[in-house]
């Protein structure tokens, strides 16, 4: 599958239901190569990436149901790597989310009132949304603001060079929520923070989830021509 930068980009969204079907680690292999080509400052190449998938995975969605089992039970919630937003979130910025976040209800046919299945479905993050793959990306303690743009730079290279596979994502950085967890599940070191996880297969066209196209601020609203 060949296509545009420009194509890659209008066809890239957040897909929140995927199909079974595996994905080939030469795919993930290639990816991951080329997405390592994105520029980070100094060259620093901060990204660290975890792939998990098959009999791993299916013990890392096990481990996740007994662990929002045991907070929905009165266990202690873990301590968060980070605010994903900040705490008083102001427009237009606040209208942004509630809008996508209504749009993407309004499709599930999931009201405001039903709080409960709100959150049931809020819940399939920790299954990846039945996606085969998943990827979590960590980054040294030590690197501060420039860095977390890097990895930015990076991950968007890796959800761009998925769609030129045919392949399809959703980065949620709801998982640093459970860094704790994450941490212990991957081994990862002491010395790296859990930045996000991320879905990856190819997305159920039938499900109406994925038909949600999310708006963007005009032109005008974000830019500023000067001279």
């Amino acid at each position: 599958m060949t296509v545009s930068v420009s194509e890659a980009m209008n066809s890239r969204a957040s897909i929140r239901d995927f199909l079974p079907t595996p994905v080939p680690e030469d795919v993930l292999r290639r990816v991951l190569s080329t997405a390592s080509r994105a520029p980070s400052g100094g060259n620093l190449q901060p990204w660290h990436i975890d792939i998990v998938s098959g009999e791993k995975l299916d013990q890392l969605k096990a481990l996740m149901q007994q662990t929002l089992a045991d907070v929905a039970s009165g266990a202690h919630s873990e301590a968060r790597e980070y605010d994903i937003y900040p705490k008083e979130l102001a427009a237009p910025y606040r209208d942004y989310r509630f809008k996508v976040g209504e749009d993407m209800y309004a499709r599930l046919g999931i009201p405001r009132e039903d709080k409960a299945a709100r959150l049931q479905w809020f819940a399939r993050n920790y299954q990846f949304f039945g996606a085969p793959t998943a990827l979590f990306c960590t980054v040294d303690r030590g690197m501060g603001p420039p860095q977390w743009s890097d990895l930015g730079m990076f991950l968007q290279s890796v959800m761009l060079l998925l769609r030129e596979e045919g392949l399809d994502s959703c980065a949620q950085e709801c998982w640093a929520v459970y860094p704790t967890t994450i941490r212990g599940f991957l081994g990862t070191p002491d010395n790296r923070m859990l930045f996000t996880g991320m879905s990856i297969g190819y997305r159920n066209p039938d499900h109406p989830v994925n038909a949600l196209r999310t708006g963007r601020a005009a032109l005008d609203g974000f830019v500023q021509f000067h001279g």
